[in-house]
């Protein structure tokens, strides 16, 4: 099932493309997107093809800011119901449950996750989808525009311990400090947002109280009437907790509050099971994992929801016919690291 954006509102990509004295137009048909996702909101385009624009967008341009330059043009209110519910939220923690709950019925490549540990909480982004090479992009997209709301939300003088990204650091550090102006962190084992837990109940400006009792009803009732299938909706849990260590299918079970047979049992309907919705993100999950040599693959299989680096080794070989030290050698060299 390909995961579709709804409200993609490419303006900001199309005037960013254009400063740069590039046809946007042109790259849009190159990534099979209609122009006319440019005036429909209710067009929904695949996530897939989106992020590869933007991706193929900054090579063309020989930029690595693309996706933060968008991000920064962007208008918040353009996500519409779901902004006039985050904002109806007493707190910055509201806002988030909010927005975690109905963020699939805008994008279906995304999740977020809170994660709390002791003082500290990480607002987690997980990419749902792949596309080849880099997704630094999409990435910095997506955690740019979380950032310029939270800090809407939470008030201006709000400010996160830092920004991390996965991926390696540009060759220029000067967007995201002028974007973020907090530390901002390469190489992480996660995408997301570091901040003081105590942040999360901080409160929020005053809005319109039935103005966001009747966008939530909105957004429930599209929530009900969702095609998200249950092998969807086991994927992006297998994708959050599987770097917890707590992914077993009795975990997955309860966190979609229904029992584990009864999981199998709409698992089977679909012709899968756990166990392959779980194959199938590892194998999506671990070519990023394994995108930088230096790495070790002790943290990999934590990442990955192994027991131990062997365990981990063993499934690599008989999933991909080869040792991880022998795919990594048929890998291109990272641009970044040229």
């Amino acid at each position: 099932m390909s995961s579709l954006l709804q409200h993609v509102n490419l303006t900001e990509f199309v005037d960013v493309v254009r400063q740069l004295g590039q046809d946007p137009y042109r790259q849009l048909r190159q990534a099979g997107i209609s122009p006319t996702a440019l005036v429909d909101p209710e067009m929904r385009v695949p996530a897939k093809s989106v992020m590869q624009l933007l991706e193929d967008s900054a090579q063309l341009a020989g930029l690595e800011d693309i996706g933060l330059r968008v991000a920064e043009a962007r208008q918040l209110t353009t996500l519409g119901p779901l902004w006039v519910v985050m904002r109806e939220g007493a707190t910055l923690r509201n806002a988030l449950v909010a927005m975690a709950r109905y963020l699939h019925l805008l994008n279906e490549a995304l999740d977020l996750r809170i994660e709390e540990v002791g003082d500290s909480a990480v607002v987690r982004l997980e990419l749902l989808v792949s596309v080849e090479g880099s997704m630094r992009q999409s990435t910095e997209f997506v955690i740019c525009l979380w950032f310029r709301l939270f800090k809407l939300l939470a008030g201006t003088t709000w400010r996160p311990h830092s920004v991390c990204f996965t991926h390696a650091a540009p060759a220029s550090l000067a967007t995201h400090r002028r974007l973020f102006g907090v530390p901002v962190r390469f190489r992480q084992d996660f995408d997301g947002i570091l901040l003081s837990a105590k942040d999360l109940d901080v409160a929020g400006g005053a809005s319109d109280a039935a103005l966001g009792r009747h966008a939530r009803e909105y957004l429930d009732t599209k929530l009900a009437q969702s095609d998200y299938t249950m092998p969807d909706k086991v994927r992006k849990l297998v994708f959050a907790l599987l770097p917890t260590g707590e992914c077993g299918a009795e975990q997955v079970a309860r966190q979609l509050g229904i029992d584990r047979k009864t999981m199998h049992r709409h698992l089977a309907s679909y012709g899968q099971n756990y166990l392959s919705v779980v194959d199938a993100v590892r194998v999506e999950l671990v070519t990023r994992y394994l995108k930088h040599n230096e790495r070790p693959l002790s943290d990999v299989a934590i990442l990955m929801g192994f027991s131990s680096p062997s365990a981990f080794s063993r499934w690599f070989s008989t999933r991909f016919g080869c040792s991880v030290s022998a795919w990594r050698r048929q890998q291109p060299v990272p641009e970044s690291t040229r």
